[in-house]
């Protein structure tokens, strides 16, 4: 059996570079969904409901597809870091992160729906950043663009200028658990 043809419902750049990396057709088709913050959910739940959301809202529209619909944040303890609004913000999230152990939680829809069908996971890594001073977060800051990124970081832009260790998959951190993924896709084919 083959996979129904893939969408990814996101217009992140790396989720596309990720999902790629497995060597599969798709075709890109961001969602309109709006995400919700719900301080009552933990963070696996917040992120799956989110990419439940997210991949809903473009299988509604083309439901022979199979779509994959992802939502990442980063966590300290019960504190959501989702996208900075601005640089000051994305100062203060990195500040509350330095020289600390947080998690980073994808959450993963995979929806058919023509045959209500769907896969429903969220993986989660510990990354520890380096002790940093207001003068190295601002040196980071200089070096990319956080606005766009939950936590203000990009792991994978300049990522060991803050980063001392992480324990769990490195691509959840950038945004899509492709081993987890793979895993999920082949048992979709059985």
């Amino acid at each position: 059996m083959k996979l129904p043809p893939l969408i990814l419902a996101s217009a992140s750049p790396r989720r596309a570079e990720l999902l790629g990396q497995l060597k599969l057709k798709f075709k890109i088709v961001p969602s309109d969904a709006t995400e919700v913050f719900d301080e009552q959910l933990s963070p696996q739940e917040l992120c799956q409901l989110n990419a439940h959301r997210k991949a809903r809202a473009v299988a509604k529209k083309i439901p022979d597809a199979l779509v994959l619909g992802a939502d990442t944040l980063v966590f300290l303890g019960r504190e959501i870091f989702g996208k900075p609004r601005n640089l000051d913000e994305a100062r203060q999230m990195l500040s509350k992160l330095q020289g600390r152990t947080h998690q980073v939680v994808t959450g993963v829809s995979l929806i058919h729906l023509r045959t209500h069908r769907e896969g429903l996971f969220a993986v989660g890594t510990d990354v520890t950043f380096l002790p940093l001073t207001s003068v190295q977060i601002k040196d980071y800051l200089q070096k990319m663009n956080p606005l766009d990124k939950a936590g203000a970081y990009a792991i994978q832009e300049h990522g060991e200028m803050i980063v001392s260790e992480i324990a769990g998959s490195y691509s959840n951190v950038v945004g899509l658990p492709v081993e987890r993924l793979q895993a999920e896709l082949n048992a979709w084919m059985d």
